[in-house]
């Protein structure tokens, strides 16, 4: 329950602040009596979703409320549309949003707020694929052409993440260490990267450094000088740096710089950077409920996880810190790749130090009330189903060679198409028994493990490249020869 009590006490400082609010809101109380401005949006089973003023919704058990309350949601109908947000009057709000766009090189603003608006018609007009999409929220990625400016810089990785498809963060990342010496493919073709050259870090300065000064004077020049303020969670080293800021009509735009690893900015709510970008804990109870409802159980005897986020590391050898993001997010934890990588002192062009990373980033999964986990043992069919029957992925450190990934390929494509699953499962053991799969330590890699079989002895893994990698599959014993026999999980 003080989880609960938490979420209450915590959301009015943030997101919900930023807007005015409607006839349609009403007072929640749970029952240790604080308050919360929200609108019912619905009854599922034991839980109702609510949503803040600023469209942001949360799952809570029914019971964590005060008894008024829990009869109201019982009986009340949904609530209408929201309407119309409006936000606090600031000094550059007189300027059109053309010529804002005019300053950041790509149409990304219009008359109404970002975090108001479609997230599949921003990533329209911004050129962005989508990148991942599950019941309730979804990602845009590109990385950009050389052509591609924004704040006359050329940003690498531009993503945009919304939740029920409204806008509510841009992440740009322009120079960094990882993509100005990423290979020239994604998926599997990113451990033929280039050796980086000796120079590596001078060129990441002087680039970083150019970065920097071209942004700040675009946006100084535009919206007048900026404040100087702490921005995120965690260590200074992994995620809250000191940021420059500007606003315009209810929008932070907050420009980072984490030396000699990446120059970003972030775009989100006024009253997110208010709060410092401290993100409100989520009630244990309704994570553990959503594991278990993303749980899926198949006619064949497979049991896979699903709703978990895609993160693509794109280009470069980002495995570790972009898997680590997908965990952290499915279960709550606030999480961004290039950050991660940071706390996992990455390499150029890749290469992350699995548990530097792990090791940096646990304070702040424990934080946010989830578990860590970790260990060194074979797979172990017992193991993984003890997580994934609780809807939790676990963290896998193997050698993705191409000899196993021509393999697990190939027996992903068959498997759509199997209506014999005794047949299945003999074909597979034997292709098992008779396979020899190498290690090579020049393509190691971090996977979740997001499903298994324990008929057929298979399990699913999900790779960070993609969504044609969210789901594939393996025997056991072939996914013990290359594996490095390294586990970690966020879990509660």
């Amino acid at each position: 329950m003080k989880h609960a009590n938490r979420v209450f006490a915590v959301l009015g400082l943030t997101l919900s602040a930023a807007f005015s609010q409607t006839a349609e809101l009403r007072t929640f109380t749970n029952a240790q009596g604080k308050a919360l401005q929200a609108r019912l949006i619905g009854v599922a089973g034991a839980n109702v979703t609510i949503e803040t003023a600023a469209g942001q919704r949360f799952i809570l058990p029914i019971t964590s409320l005060s008894a008024a309350d829990q009869q109201y949601v019982k009986s009340a109908p949904p609530a209408a549309a929201p309407a119309k947000y409006t936000f606090k009057p600031g000094p550059n709000d007189k300027l059109s949003p053309e010529s804002v766009n005019e300053a950041v090189g790509q149409p990304m603003f219009a008359e109404a707020p970002l975090f108001t608006s479609s997230a599949e018609e921003v990533a329209a007009r911004l050129k962005i694929p989508q990148e991942s999409k599950t019941k309730n929220a979804s990602s845009y990625r590109a990385y950009t052409k050389d052509d591609y400016m924004l704040f006359g810089a050329h940003p690498f990785s531009v993503a945009m993440y919304a939740e029920n498809d409204k806008v509510t963060s841009f992440s740009l990342v322009f120079a960094n260490k990882g993509d100005l010496f990423s290979s020239k493919g994604g998926s599997e073709l990113h451990f033929d990267r280039d050796t980086p050259p000796a120079k590596a870090a001078e060129i990441v300065k002087t680039a970083m450094d150019k970065d920097l000064a071209t942004i700040s004077a675009s946006l100084t020049k535009l919206l007048g000088a900026p404040k100087k303020e702490r921005f995120g969670e965690g260590p200074s080293n992994i995620g809250r740096l000191t940021m420059q800021r500007w606003d315009w009509r209810g929008h932070a735009i907050m420009l980072a710089e984490a030396e000699g690893v990446y120059v970003g900015v972030q775009v989100v709510p006024t009253a997110f950077a208010d709060a410092g970008g401290k993100v409100e804990d989520t009630v244990d109870k309704v994570i553990r409920a959503k594991a278990l409802a993303n749980l899926e159980k198949r006619e064949n005897g497979d049991v896979v996880i699903g709703d978990i986020p895609m993160v693509d590391q794109g280009p470069k050898g980002y495995c570790a810190p972009a898997t680590a993001e997908r965990a952290m997010r499915y279960l709550g934890v606030p999480a961004d790749m290039y950050i991660l990588a940071n706390a996992g002192n990455s390499g150029f062009g890749g290469g992350t130090s699995v548990s530097a990373l792990l090791e940096g980033i646990a304070p702040q999964i424990r934080s946010k009330r989830r578990s860590f986990d970790e260990w060194k043992s074979e797979l172990k069919m017992k193991d993984i189903a003890k997580y994934i029957d609780k809807g939790v992925p676990l963290m896998w450190c193997l050698y993705s060679t191409k000899q196993f990934n021509t393999t697990a390929n190939a027996r992903t494509k068959e498997r759509k198409d199997v209506k014999d699953w005794a047949a299945w499962k003999t074909k597979v053991t034997g292709e098992a028994a008779a396979n020899s799969l190498p290690k090579d330590k020049e393509t190691s890699h971090v996977v979740l493990i997001i499903g298994y079989n324990k008929d057929t002895n298979e399990i699913a893994f999900s790779d960070s490249w993609g969504e044609r990698y969210k789901e594939r599959w393996i025997t056991l014993p072939e996914a013990e020869q290359v594996s490095q026999q390294r586990f970690y999980v966020v879990g509660f």
